[in-house]
């Protein structure tokens, strides 16, 4: 098994290229933009897709303070000579990346924004000492280098810059702003939006609007703000998000980028697991693997052959999205996510355009969000299933890949245990401690309608379910633990009180021959058959009752052993 340099974390293009790294070479991006003519260009991919690599990447070809040729020896760029001659290292570059500037707070995310903001001023200490810029714009450089900038220089902050550094150069710089709405959805999460606002249109909008010390600005972010909340005056606006055509395999691993991969690192045969839990995202026309999923996976296979796909989404707080969109009051929309988790497609109005203060306020927002955010993709009118047919003015969705209906899966299931918690249980845990089988039936087929599923109804779904009805209650839950001769199901103990419940569950599956009332007596007797109960009796408990339940969709039936 070959061993090969992947850049795992590393989103500096010049790290990348002077450690040897694996470098999937995305270098066109820099030609296909240079294609058309933009002022400010903004392009919306969905977060981990590669976007501050490559605006790394921009950063390091054209900024005037570099030599970075060396860097881009060999990659697809270099063979545009002419291109290379007129922008490579000719003009002066502002990188500002703002995915750190968040808080719990306006307070400490205004205090993230200062410290940003005195750190270019050290990138750029230059300007300080520069006989040709003028004086009293050092006066308020030098207030925000040592973060005592009054707010109005704040938010005037990069006009400065671009004002100052074409002074310098004697030439109009160009502005590269990375994940500029990080500020903005992390105060619409915390609840200081209208604040931040203010600030990010002016430090954003002074920018651009009408300003002939700018050569052109690059922004990239995960949702298009409305031009009116951001972008307002922004002369020869230019934007592409992931329906779009051009940049689209700029962003992200294509599958022949991903075999090569695979290839390079003897692990070809790796490459349909890979493919069924990391790609499926599409931008315009193509399918796109997520690159963070399948570098980590790389990682896993070269260290274990047989290692399994991992989910590398969860340990981001982004993924609270869908839970937010399951519990507001007025949206309804267990039955699509029930179609979604089975693999299936829906078709919803999509808008591009969101600003975040109402992109919570109505379903087709929410599907939006979910839609430009990677957790849904776009199926083209080829690929619908059955007899289903596009809408006219809806884009039919679904979701990309295992590992992203894993996030699905598991944020249902939180989201059913927290609801079930919410209520009161008391009289559910008396139903099955006194043995009331008939109102068990009627009691836990309620609240299994109004649950969302996953997983086509399959038995593992309704373990889960079972099993989350007794969470968090102050009882020992164990699933699948050894019984007698076997494995029971769910077995539930109170051993305060000295006694255990235990559950055998049975889903038929596509047995056409079967019914609820036979597959409870197949549950009953395999309780006895297999002896559950003697374990718990050696173990000291006095009583303890035994139950089969069956389900099959949204029914199910209980029953008490005799």
């Amino acid at each position: 098994m070959a061993m090969i340099p992947l850049p795992y974390g590393i989103d500096l293009f010049e790290q990348v290229r002077k450690d040897h790294c694996y470098y999937v070479d995305k270098t066109h991006l820099i030609s296909e933009m240079m294609s058309v003519p933009f002022k400010v260009n903004l392009i919306t991919r969905p977060r981990r897709f590669g976007k501050t690599l490559a605006m790394s990447m921009l950063a390091s070809f054209f900024d005037i303070h570099k030599d970075s040729g060396e860097f881009f020896e060999g990659l697809e760029i270099s063979k545009n000579r002419e291109l290379c001659a007129q922008w490579m290292n000719q003009w002066p570059v502002l990188f500002v990346t703002l995915k750190d500037v968040s808080g719990q707070d306006f307070q400490d995310a205004y205090g993230m924004l200062r410290q940003l903001i005195s750190k270019l001023c050290k990138e750029h200490s230059y300007l300080k000492t520069s006989d040709r810029v003028d004086a009293e714009d050092k006066v308020v450089f030098n207030k925000l280098y040592v973060r005592e900038g009054e707010p109005d220089e704040v938010k005037n902050a990069f006009d400065l810059f671009l004002r100052m550094m074409r002074a310098h150069y004697g030439k109009e710089v160009i502005l590269l702003i990375d994940e500029y709405d990080v500020p903005l959805a992390k105060a619409s999460d915390n609840g200081y939006y209208d604040e931040m606002l203010n600030v990010i249109r002016v430090l954003l909008g002074m920018s651009w609007k009408s300003n002939p010390n700018l050569k052109f600005a690059v922004v990239t972010g995960c949702l298009r703000v409305a031009k009116e909340s951001i972008f307002t005056g922004a002369n020869n606006f230019v934007s592409n998000s992931i329906s779009d055509v051009r940049y689209q395999d700029c962003f992200g691993f294509t599958e022949a980028e991903v075999a090569r991969i695979l290839a390079d690192g003897d692990l070809s045969e790796a490459l349909p697991e890979m493919k069924r839990w990391y790609d499926g995202y599409r931008f315009g026309k193509m399918e796109i693997y997520c690159p963070w999923d399948v570098l980590l996976h790389v990682l896993a296979l070269s260290q274990d052959k047989k290692a399994k796909p991992g989910n590398y989404w969860l340990d981001t707080s982004h993924n609270n999205i869908i839970r937010r969109f399951i519990d507001l009051p007025d949206i309804f929309v267990n039955d699509k996510f029930e179609i979604l988790l089975a693999g299936g497609v829906i078709q919803e109005r999509i808008r591009e355009d969101l600003t975040y203060d109402i992109a919570h306020s109505s379903e087709d927002n929410l599907w939006s969000i979910l839609y430009l955010t990677g957790y849904l993709t776009q199926v083209l009118p080829e690929e619908l299933p059955g007899e289903m047919t596009p809408q006219e003015g809806k884009t039919s969705l679904r979701i990309p890949n295992e590992e992203v209906k894993s996030v699905f899966k598991d944020t249902v299931q939180s989201w059913f245990e927290a609801s079930v918690k919410a209520g009161d249980r008391s009289g559910l845990f008396n139903e099955w401690w006194n043995g009331e089988d008939e109102k068990l039936t009627e009691d836990v087929s309620d609240i299994l309608f109004n649950t969302i599923s996953y997983y086509d109804y399959k038995e593992d779904f309704y373990h889960a379910f079972v099993a989350g009805m007794f969470s968090g209650a102050g009882y020992e839950v164990k699933s699948n633990s050894e019984q007698g001769k076997g494995r029971a199901d769910i077995v539930i103990k109170e051993r305060r009180r000295r006694r255990a419940i235990v559950i055998e569950a049975k889903w038929p599956g596509k047995r056409k021959d079967a019914t609820l009332e036979s597959e409870c007596r197949e549950a009953l007797d395999q309780i006895e058959r297999m002896q559950y109960a003697r374990n718990l009796r050696i173990e000291g408990y006095r009583t303890i009752l035994c139950y089969g339940a069956a389900f099959l969709g949204k029914d199910c039936l209980i029953r008490r052993a005799e």
